[in-house]
């Protein structure tokens, strides 16, 4: 997962009330510009947002690439009714259920809906054999976008895939990004001048994965303050 690198925003926080969070979640992007890296995907999101249509996607890509969370802002952005379904919920009850929502209209100030289904690799066949139906053109849910997160398309069909466009996610590249980012949260999060750690190395040792990186630098906040 890739993090917003200025503003923090905190999920679910209430006014009022202080709750811990881990840096998972503090810095969790919010929008698919606070992303580092990832700028062809972000690119051609930008345009889905300005102009939805019908469609579906595929986000592939190793974990902690950012998938899951650009989906959720794509919905944020559009706005888009979310229905998230998590890869051990992707049965064919579960969408049949999720379909026939989306025969109706989105709920109020939502212009559509979006079908977000995790890990889509490891759904069901059945669960597979029925999407491949509804992404047929002539049988596409109403004002509906899906996307499928996945780390690799090896267990999707070839009918699956080319009722959908495939987006990679890569972590190339943006190791100097992701060691200032880790460095201006070591900041917010501490008074400790001194003792720094290396962040260029969190994020190696991470292989670039910044979700990954945030943990060990989570350790390390909680051992200087």
């Amino acid at each position: 997962m890739l993090f917003e690198n200025q503003t923090i925003q905190i999920a679910g926080a209430q006014p009022g009330f202080d709750f811990p969070v881990p840096l998972t979640e503090k810095y969790r992007p919010q929008s698919i510009e606070s992303f580092i890296g990832l700028e062809k995907p972000r690119a051609i999101m930008r345009k889905l947002v300005a102009k939805p249509f019908q469609s579906a996607w595929i986000f592939k890509g190793s974990s902690g690439t950012g998938k899951t969370t650009l989906a959720m802002a794509v919905a944020k952005a559009i706005p888009a009714e979310l229905h998230h379904i998590p890869s051990q919920e992707c049965n064919l009850a579960t969408l049949e259920r999720v379909m026939r929502t989306c025969n109706y209209l989105p709920m109020t100030g939502f212009k559509y809906h979006l079908v977000l289904v995790d890990e889509a690799d490891q759904m069901s066949p059945a669960a597979q054999l029925y999407l491949l139906s509804k992404l047929d053109s002539t049988n596409f849910p109403p004002n509906t976008i899906f996307i499928f997160t996945c780390n690799s398309t090896d267990r999707l069909e070839d009918r699956f895939l080319s009722r959908a466009h495939v987006l990679e996610f890569s972590s190339y590249g943006l190791s100097q990004d992701a060691a200032k980012l880790l460095e201006a949260i070591w900041d917010k999060e501490t008074n400790c001048a001194a003792d720094r750690p290396n962040f260029a190395r969190i994020v190696k040792d991470s292989a670039n994965n910044v979700r990954e990186a945030l943990m060990r630098l989570e350790t390390e906040v909680m051992a200087a303050v």
